[in-house]
């Protein structure tokens, strides 16, 4: 239960952040490659998109750990093991993004969501 917790307190900071980005905040090296200090439209569109999949996988996790009970078990089972896999993408791609702030803070932000999630998908 703890790690479902503080996988979505993570997410939540990552939708702020998120949010940020799509309102046009100077941090665009944190993001998206790290080539845009201000992202334009179409990445912002996208950080939008990351806070709905953000909100999902928050979902996923709290109910497989029956906090909440809003999918089928089977659902947040098998959708734990699917944001273990896309998190395990999301440390290479952070890995090797041009970008060193990206490189240096999102992932081992990554490492750690892919963790609390392999930890929510064994429960």
């Amino acid at each position: 239960m703890a790690a479902a917790i503080a996988l979505t307190v993570i997410l939540a900071l990552l939708a702020v952040f998120q949010l940020a980005l799509a309102l046009g905040a100077p941090i665009g090296r944190f993001a998206w490659g790290g080539s845009h200090r201000v992202l334009p439209t179409r990445l912002r569109i996208g950080s939008l998109v990351s806070i709905v999949i953000y909100a999902v996988i928050a979902v996923l996790a709290l109910d497989r750990v029956d906090l909440i009970d809003v999918v089928p078990d089977a659902v947040s089972a098998v959708g734990m093991w699917i944001v273990f896999g896309y998190f395990v993408l999301g440390i290479v791609m952070n890995a090797v993004s041009r970008s060193k702030p990206e490189r240096y803070t999102m992932t081992p932000v990554v490492l750690v969501l892919a963790v609390l999630s392999l930890l929510v998908a064994l429960s």
